[in-house]
């Protein structure tokens, strides 16, 4: 335990101290394992990790959680410990060492994990998997959107002997992202849900997006016990697959008899679908998610779900229950009006996908609140202008566009800076009895409009 306890850097080959200090730091772990990372929620015996980001230094905050009641609190600043506590305990980086100890501590308890990442579809894959899963499981699951180099290793860390599946989402804006988190979680089974056009700003191009998402993939060559769940009308993703063994689903083919297919019903406005496990019978299943996107979503967790043993009846109960309270394919229904709130994220596949189904349901009138696409770098004003292409044939009652981007594209729709002017248009103009799809990057905060409609 003297490693953490004293200031004195002892010089000894880098993976040897890494062994120690993480072996001696699960030891303390064991004893207190709450972790936070926020000095303002402490919990009693808690160990608070000090981390940076561009506009703070969790450093400068080490001494007050330890007074709010933490344990012990890791820093990498050692000018920013008490010498005479030795309740700090330093190191080198505290992020590395917040996901070393998620990882020696996923290999300590050896639980099936199963990773999910993809451009679209991901979060909702993963709402949908866990509730299907638990039907028949103790399940660990990613919180929110808590999908990358913090939130992975802080969800790792909840993991329990009485887990025995862990879903972990796997998020990433720049190429090498999913390979950072895939050695943290280490997963046993893997789901690409989608690739398409998003964080180009980060990735470059389609093809840095599919070279990201993959990394998955290759994570899981390296295990040899290790499956993929396979969306069978993905061409991208059945090309990078390769010969790692795969469960496929998807809408039913001449080709070949898939684990799980399945074919939209009817949205009207809520996806109604059924689905069928190889040549079995059909299932029917009215969900509570708008959108004939959220076919594939459905059908992955179906997958999933007969893999791991949840039966037919139990993944049709989870699935026609679940309801959605993230922003992502809701319906909302006001005193006024029909809100159809998809504002936690946009990029152009997402986007296309949604003014499609929104022009494809039997309803009227219709009016489209759409927010900037965010962290297209160079292709950004091209997608925008697509969308406003989109816009032009659909022919929707209303279109309000919002952000600098789309004001570029426009083509003499109406344009708004921010959510603050389009609240005040809401104000001052009557909008009753329409159905409205909401959409836009979270950035955007159209979300915020809700209320006022």
């Amino acid at each position: 335990m003297h490693v953490f306890y004293g200031f004195c850097r002892i010089f000894v080959l880098q993976i040897c101290f890494i062994r120690m200090e993480i072996s001696s730091l699960y030891h303390l772990f064991q004893r207190y394992p709450l972790v936070t990372t926020d000095s303002r929620h402490c919990p009693e015996g808690s160990i608070f990790f000090a981390l940076k980001g561009e506009n703070f230094n969790g450093n400068a905050f080490a001494a007050k959680a330890l007074q709010a009641g933490c344990a012990y609190a890791v820093v990498d600043e050692a000018e920013q410990a008490d010498p005479a506590d030795k309740r700090f305990i330093v190191v080198d980086n505290a992020l590395k060492a917040l996901q070393q100890l998620a990882n020696y501590h996923r290999r300590q308890l050896g639980t099936r994990v199963i990773g999910i990442t993809g451009t679209n579809g991901k979060t909702t894959t993963k709402e949908l998997l866990a509730t299907v899963l638990m039907q028949m499981h103790h399940v660990l699951y990613t919180e929110g959107n808590l999908n990358n180099a913090i939130g992975v290793p802080l969800t790792l860390l909840r993991l329990t002997a009485e887990h025995d599946i862990a879903v972990i989402e796997m998020g990433a804006s720049h190429p090498g992202d999913i390979k950072e988190l895939v050695d943290i979680a280490e997963p046993d089974f893997g789901i690409i849900t989608n690739v398409g056009m998003a964080h180009l700003q980060g990735f470059g191009s389609l093809e840095g997006v599919i070279r990201t998402k993959g990394e998955l993939y290759d994570y899981l060559r390296t295990k040899p016990d290790a499956t993929i769940f396979l969306n069978n009308d993905n061409e991208f993703l059945k090309q990078i697959a390769g010969t790692l063994n795969q469960i496929r689903y998807g809408k039913p083919t001449e080709k070949e008899t898939l684990r799980v297919s399945g074919e939209v019903i009817s949205c009207a406005p809520y996806l109604r679908f059924r689905w069928r496990m190889g040549n079995a019978v059909w299932h029917e299943v009215q969900t509570q998610l708008i959108g004939s996107y959220n076919l594939d979503n459905m059908l992955a967790a179906a997958t999933i779900g007969l893999y791991f043993g949840v039966s037919p009846a139990q993944i049709d109960e989870a699935l026609s229950g679940y309801r959605p309270t993230n922003n992502r394919s809701q319906l909302q229904q006001t005193s006024r009006n029909h809100l159809i709130v998809d504002a936690y994220n946009a990029n152009p596949t997402s986007m296309a996908a949604a003014l499609r189904n929104f022009s494809d349901m039997m309803v009227s009138p219709k009016m489209a609140i759409l927010g900037d696409m965010k962290e297209l770098g160079e292709c950004s004003i091209e997608e925008h202008r697509r969308i406003v292409e989109y816009l032009d044939k659909a022919q929707f009652d209303k279109v309000w566009l919002v952000g600098d981007q789309f004001a570029a594209t426009a083509q003499g729709l109406p344009t708004f800076a921010n959510v603050g002017e389009v609240i005040k248009a809401v104000e001052e103009e009557e909008i009753d009895g329409y159905y409205i799809l909401i959409k836009g990057s979270n950035s955007m905060k159209l979300a915020q409009v809700v209320e006022h409609l």
